[in-house]
């Protein structure tokens, strides 16, 4: 008898749930949310099918049908009236994101509300930090962008955000913000540091729905390169040593090595499932190519293979569904 056989018995259909080592939990799914205020009601984003950008008046309904579904976690974005160089809007008291958290918490008390911290959707130049003059070398000034991130970060934490999540890139923002955070009495809110983000070819669709594109330049200079998988651990290792609670890498699905290796550092990690992950699939169930549940299912249970304890993804609502269906 070959000893393959003893796998092979494991493999009968009946038996397969009791054996599967990998399981996508609903409570673990974390739904981002794109809030306009420039809006009165929700507007489809066209290159994300079934994602929309929400006014702020959506979102009681909203939190309270994805509470009800088991989603207990959402990610916000802010979408301002009113963009600078400086990004004041992304730390105003009455900022979009600031009345999104209060709006959200009296609709749902005990759903956890996590905030993306970045200047990119408040910048007339799309970039996630304060630049150079023209007259300079126009680009992202890390330090100078420190004070910026840890404004926006303690206004959410004011506002009542649970989690605050840099993804700036900035180096030392994990360290600053938490400082900052510590310092205004918030030493209970978490940070997800966006610790291992790529300068990914897949975020187009994103920038659309965030309104976030940049007006020059690129990203490269403080995001990652997709062919470093070294340097993406050293980032991760580096904002883990400054205080952060949680860890991430984006985007998820290209980079399972990276989402291993960081997991070892012992932190909780977060597997982004990102906008372009997410319009592919929709693309392409569209055209009768994949079969969409299928797929959506299987990518995500090997995010949860390679080690992710919590996804961020636009499929939650559709996800829970089909749990329910099942």
């Amino acid at each position: 008898m070959f000893p393959r056989t003893r796998l092979r018995r494991l493999r009968r259909r009946n038996l397969q749930p009791l054996f599967r080592e990998s399981r996508i939990v609903r409570e673990q799914l974390i739904a981002p949310l794109f809030v306009d205020e420039n809006l009165s009601e929700k507007k489809p984003v066209l290159s994300m099918p079934g994602v929309y950008r929400y006014a702020v008046g959506d979102l009681p309904e909203v939190a309270v049908r994805l509470h009800q579904l088991g989603i207990r976690s959402v990610l916000l974005f802010g979408i301002p009236k009113e963009k600078s160089s400086g990004a004041e809007s992304a730390y105003a008291d009455d900022g979009v994101v600031q009345r999104s958290i209060q709006i959200i918490r009296l609709a749902v008390p005990d759903i956890v509300i996590c905030t993306d911290v970045c200047a990119c959707e408040y910048t007339t130049h799309g970039h996630c930090g304060i630049v150079g003059e023209p007259s300079q070398e126009q680009d992202v000034i890390n330090d100078l962008s420190l004070d910026l991130m840890a404004a926006i970060a303690v206004s959410h934490a004011k506002a009542g955000a649970d989690i605050i999540a840099p993804s700036c890139m900035m180096d030392g923002v994990v360290f600053w913000t938490r400082a900052a955070l510590d310092e205004a009495g918030y030493d209970d809110v978490l940070i997800l540091s966006y610790s291992s983000k790529f300068a990914s070819a897949l975020y187009s669709p994103f920038r659309e729905a965030a309104d976030s594109g940049y007006q020059f330049g690129d990203r490269t200079t403080y995001q990652l390169s997709s062919a470093n998988a070294q340097e993406a651990f050293r980032e991760s290792q580096f904002d883990a040593e400054e205080g952060a609670d949680l860890l991430m890498v984006k985007p998820a699905g290209l980079y399972l090595d990276v989402l291993a290796k960081v997991k070892m550092l012992g932190l909780p990690v977060a597997a982004y499932q990102v906008s372009g992950e997410y319009a592919m699939i929709k693309a392409a169930a569209e055209k009768g190519w994949i079969d969409e549940r299928a797929v959506v299912l299987e990518s995500l249970s090997c995010l949860r293979r390679a080690g992710a304890d919590l996804i961020i993804t636009y499929f939650a609502e559709q996800v829970v569904g089909w749990m329910d269906e099942e």
